[in-house]
């Protein structure tokens, strides 16, 4: 994923495998701080409630942009599709 730090507001990125939602990420900026939430969807149970993972604050941007970016590869390599 390749967007300008300065552009980033709110991103919000859907991951799937195997056309089922795995997890769902949202970065926003709140000022003075940027905060990254994800939804994640247990594969193991029968729900379609999500569990929260975070909230994970950074001090900026560039933080949280790399957060997410390692987090949006690590999910591709387990054979994840990213929206």
């Amino acid at each position: 994923m390749n967007f300008p730090v300065a552009a980033v507001r709110e991103l919000i990125s859907a991951v799937r495998k195997d056309g089922k939602p795995v997890v769902r990420l949202t970065c926003s900026d709140y000022g003075t701080e940027w905060v990254v939430a994800a939804d994640v969807y247990p594969v193991d149970e029968l729900t379609v409630q999500p569990r929260s993972a975070g909230p994970y604050v950074f001090d900026t941007a560039q933080e949280a942009r790399s957060f997410i970016e390692s987090s949006l590869v690590a999910l591709q390599l387990l054979g994840c599709e990213v929206a």
